[in-house]
């Protein structure tokens, strides 16, 4: 469940949070990919004017007669203008032979090649060799600091909006996961107080059409129906026990009454005995019944107080050590100080007894229960463990059920209705009910977060 402080793990796990990512990550490419283009033009654009410009330039040495181009080449270094700041000539050695150019190899001619800049001789310089029709070469070098500096301060410019595009997609998609989420943990919160009996819950339903909105609309319809058909379930459940109860009880004294007469045969007697016995079963089924359809209306949390478990765990057992006595089984309890939870004491001790009750019963004569209250920071539980023959794994959710008797149950003196009733009471408390291998017997653990 979401906790009304938002956590960014909460954020990023959203739809929305990944919608907005993945658009924004879609936009950006786009943007990076026609800044990137813009550029990719415009760099081509300015060499290509760099290699007109040199070209130009180099036709027009070269229609300079061969005895005036050294001085050519000279009084072009002396005035460098449109940023020709470097010349030079090379005879067919390769040796120089005039101008601010040296060197003679990787000089191909007609071709333009850039070459890297020189602290405190040059800057990175754009070089066309041209070829005369003596076999001379000519090496006429741009200085293109400014396009280089303009193609460094482009990459600046395109990595910070990268990154500025990321963090604003990155807040935006957090900015806009803020509502849903808190919408989702309203719903959240709505659905956990259905799921605990509060069958007139609604989840929230805003107006704006969304895909929240309908979900909530059918969950709702949903809710509507399901609590339709448990109200008439739980309808036709207390009337037959309410109705029947009363002509049964009738029925029961009136055979009490005849089992006390005189003159009645021992065989009749013991007839009716029977016949009280199985009336005081049906009698007990109809009672749990009723029980159960009072605790699950929910109805009895408004005497909810702080409870002392290891007290009502020791009266527990002061009240069913006679009987554990009587079949030769020891109890012992163990009790952490401190141990409460919130909740209605007589409740609780109806379903702590009715634990142990079971346990005593399918606990082996001679054999031991063992009550123990523990508590771990917020967590406080109590278990009852015993060395019977256990629940299997396959069947401790079955045994939750109404009248459902596990195996090995038989001769054993009960409705199964016992656990029923602890489920109930551990569902209006919002507890958890949990069953585990004692190796050999079984382990009941009912626990909660204390309050």
């Amino acid at each position: 469940m979401l906790s009304d402080r938002l956590r960014f793990r909460d954020i990023r796990n959203t739809s929305t949070f990944r919608l907005t990512l993945l658009l924004g990550l879609v936009a950006a490419i786009g943007v990076v990919a026609l800044l990137g283009l813009i550029y990719g033009l415009s760099a081509r654009e300015l060499d290509a004017r760099s290699d007109r410009i040199l070209r130009a330039e180099a036709a027009r040495l070269e229609g300079t007669p061969r005895d005036q181009l050294p001085d050519r080449i000279r009084a072009a270094i002396r005035h460098s203008v449109s940023g020709l700041n470097y010349y030079g000539l090379l005879d067919p050695a390769g040796r120089p032979l005039e101008g601010n150019l040296r060197g003679s190899s990787g000089f191909v001619p007609g071709h333009v090649r850039e070459i890297a800049g020189r602290p405190g001789r040059h800057g990175p310089v754009r070089l066309l060799a041209e070829r005369t029709a003596a076999g001379e070469t000519i090496l006429i070098g741009r200085d293109i600091t400014p396009l280089v500096d303009l193609r460094r301060r482009v990459f600046e410019v395109l990595t910070f909006s990268g990154v500025v595009i990321a963090l604003l997609i990155l807040i935006a998609g957090t900015l806009l996961s803020f509502a849903p989420l808190r919408r989702l943990g309203r719903l959240q919160r709505s659905a956990h107080r259905i799921a605990a009996g509060h069958l007139e819950e609604r989840m929230p339903i805003l107006g704006r059409g969304d895909e929240l909105d309908l979900f909530a609309g059918t969950v709702n319809t949903m809710v509507d129906e399901v609590g339709r058909v448990v109200s008439q379930v739980k309808a036709v459940t207390d009337a037959v026990a309410h109705d029947l109860r009363t002509p049964l009880t009738r029925v029961r004294a009136q055979l009490y009454r005849a089992g006390q007469q005189p003159d009645i045969t021992p065989v009749l007697a013991g007839k009716v005995e029977a016949a009280l016995a199985d009336l005081d079963m049906v009698l007990e089924r109809f009672a749990a019944l009723l029980r159960i359809s009072e605790l699950e209306t929910g109805s009895r949390r408004a005497g909810f107080r702080a409870v002392d478990l290891p007290a009502l765990a020791r009266t527990a057992l002061d009240l069913y050590e006679p009987l554990a006595e009587e079949r030769g089984i020891a109890m012992t309890l163990e009790a952490a100080d401190g141990a409460q939870v919130f909740g209605d004491d007589k409740l609780l001790f109806e379903a702590v007894g009715n634990l142990i009750d079971n346990a005593i019963k399918f606990a082996p004569a001679g054999g031991h229960v063992d009550v123990r209250v523990l508590r771990a920071g917020d967590e406080v539980w109590i278990e009852i463990r015993d060395n019977g023959p256990g629940i299997p794994t396959d069947q401790r959710k079955a045994v939750l059920r109404r009248f459902h008797r596990g195996a090995g149950s038989e001769g054993i003196e009960g409705s199964g209705l016992g656990l029923s009733v602890v489920v109930a009471i551990a569902h209006l408390h919002q507890f958890s009910l949990e069953f585990d291998d004692a190796k050999p017997g079984l382990i009941a653990r009912l626990g909660c977060s204390s309050r």
